[in-house]
């Protein structure tokens, strides 16, 4: 395993833990060679747990196809001078997936050393559950209108909803969580949930999920 010396070394670990997003960075065949406070916070692993261990074991790591990222892609990030920045999911030391964006940069600090892999990395996790969240939504819709016996002109009609609960729905529609509905639309939780409830007596449903959905087959959003 080879590791960095010297000067530029040090300022380039310097560089990677000035950054407030995890930052770390591998060796040619995959091995981690630092790892800064923010990655510590957002993994779980200590800088003296994670160095030197090889990253594809450590944190499990895998594409958006599940494609491992390992010691292959290393080679081929080094070979390329670098990669455009991708989507990837590791699994923190308490088991939790965590989805993250990393920006890479392939560094040749000295002649005689091997090149070292620099990954700043961004926590995209919450994105990802809202794209989860609307792609179940829109399934759940897609159900709801290929159902029989849910033609447009056999369902009962129900009270108009007013243009706060379409932007309301629309939002969930969206995956959008409800604190981030009620701070866009400068409401409390409270009349937030005062909001929802009189949705779901007007639709005839029970959940949010039903709600959007019932809303969708309506076109009222």
């Amino acid at each position: 395993m080879h590791y960095l010396y010297g000067v530029q070394r040090d300022r380039l670990i310097r560089l990677l833990d000035r950054s407030a997003d995890p930052a770390f960075g591998l060796t040619e065949r995959g091995y981690i060679w630092s790892w800064n406070r923010a990655a510590e916070e957002s993994f779980g692993y200590s800088a003296s747990e994670a160095v030197h261990q090889p990253f594809s074991t450590l944190l499990q790591p895998h594409g958006r196809l599940g494609k491992i990222v390992d010691e292959e892609y290393c080679r081929l990030a080094v070979r390329a001078g670098g990669v455009p920045s991708f989507d990837m999911q590791v699994r923190s030391r308490s088991g939790r997936g965590i989805w993250v964006n990393v920006s890479v940069l392939v560094f040749e600090a000295l002649r005689t050393a091997p090149p070292v892999i620099a990954h700043l990395a961004h926590d995209i996790s919450l994105a990802r559950r809202r794209e989860a969240l609307a792609r179940r939504l829109s399934e759940a819709a897609r159900r709801l209108l290929t159902t029989e016996n849910h033609s447009s002109e056999r369902l009962v009609p129900v009270a108009p909803l007013s243009e706060q609960e379409r932007r309301i729905l629309q939002a969930l529609a969206n995956g959008q969580k409800p604190v981030s509905i009620a701070q866009d639309l400068s409401i409390s939780s409270q009349t937030l949930r005062n909001h929802l409830h009189h949705i779901n007596r007007k639709l005839g449903t029970h959940t949010r999920l039903e709600a959007v959905t019932h809303a969708i087959h309506r076109k009222l959003i």
